[in-house]
């Protein structure tokens, strides 16, 4: 009986042993698995969440919209957590990056925003974009206007023509959807010219014109963009006088009131512009309401097209007159402009 008590003993150690050294083995593929289901489970809640409050600005797939960086970054994903968090949390001063963060004045929860900060991490941009797409929340491809190879062979062969050629480029790709059109005014003007210095360009080009929509493009032109840009505007003439044809915006279109342009206006704000001025328009705790009457009253058509596009410098409104076309602009504007007849007499926000 000792004996086989013994033996008993020997075998129940043995086995405690074996199955020990299986836990301590097998716990590090264990914790993996567990934070890999975490993970995915913060991802999957998140993606969401980006695609009804972050793609009109940073796009379906993570690239950036416009002066919005992109978070499909490796140079992203190497930032600390706590820096990430704190940027959704709080916003960032100086851009139109809001603060998002319910402590802040924002409409996302603390759980929500450390979800987001996982989905940065760990995000499938391609399965992310399927995912907007299904939702409707795709936004549309921004504005290109073409340059032919032709006529930047042209502009090279100029005097000064790789300050010209970069110029142009700049030119259409940040400005020529808003002074190429009505929107904003146009910039080959020979009374710009004669009124406004070179320094005087340069200042409104980096910190914008107060009391306007012109905003300023300190943090998104470098100075050497801003002074080719400078040398593009005051060599108009010069251009000209070569028989170049430079490249234009589609022509103004008029606000048509028609059921059409209105539900496709609807449409693009529920993508673009309902996270921060709320359904129907009635504002949030990030941006005002736009549909009430002393807004729509005091705004004018062409005011409210010239804020979509142009946005409004020292606010969270950003332009995106480069990124939607003209026809996308009118139809948000005769989106809002048809709440009128039954907007609430005070804003709400």
């Amino acid at each position: 009986m000792t004996r086989t008590m013994h033996l008993w003993g020997i075998f129940s150690v043995a086995t405690i042993i074996t199955v020990l050294s299986y836990v301590i083995l097998t716990e590090t593929d264990r914790q993996e698995t567990a934070t890999a289901k975490i993970q995915a489970q913060a991802v999957t809640a998140a993606t969401d969440l980006y695609a009804e409050n972050c793609v009109s600005c940073h796009g379906a797939s993570g690239e950036g919209i416009l002066s919005t960086p992109p978070l499909n970054s490796d140079a992203l994903r190497m930032m600390d957590e706590e820096s990430i968090l704190k940027t959704i949390a709080r916003g960032r001063y100086g851009t139109t990056m809001a603060a998002w963060s319910v402590d802040e004045g924002g409409v996302l929860s603390n759980s929500a925003i450390t979800q987001l900060v996982t989905f940065i991490y760990h995000a499938d941009w391609e399965a992310v974009s399927a995912r907007v797409a299904a939702l409707g929340l795709t936004p549309p491809e921004p504005v290109v206007v073409e340059i032919s190879p032709e006529t930047m062979t042209q502009i090279q062969a100029l005097p000064d023509g790789a300050s010209l050629a970069n110029g142009l480029t700049l030119y259409t790709e940040n400005c020529v959807a808003c002074h190429g059109t009505a929107i904003a005014p146009t910039l080959n003007s020979e009374d710009l010219r004669s009124r406004l210095t070179d320094d005087d360009l340069t200042r409104i080009i980096r910190e914008g014109v107060a009391g306007t929509l012109m905003a300023g493009w300190s943090n998104i032109l470098s100075e050497t963009e801003v002074t080719d840009l400078v040398n593009f505007i005051r060599n108009y003439p010069v251009l000209e006088t070569a028989g170049i044809t430079l490249p234009t915006a589609p022509p103004p279109i008029a606000v048509e009131m028609t059921p059409e342009l209105i539900a496709e206006g609807g449409r693009l704000f529920g993508i673009l512009c309902v996270q921060c001025h709320g359904v129907n328009g009635y504002g949030t705790q990030i941006a005002p309401a736009l549909n009430a009457q002393p807004f729509l009253d005091d705004t004018p058509d062409s005011a409210l097209a010239q804020i979509i596009a142009n946005g409004v410098p020292g606010t969270k409104m950003p332009a995106w007159g480069g990124y939607l076309s003209e026809s996308d602009v009118l139809a948000i504007t005769a989106y809002i402009r048809s709440w009128a007849p039954t907007a609430p007499p005070t804003v709400g926000n």
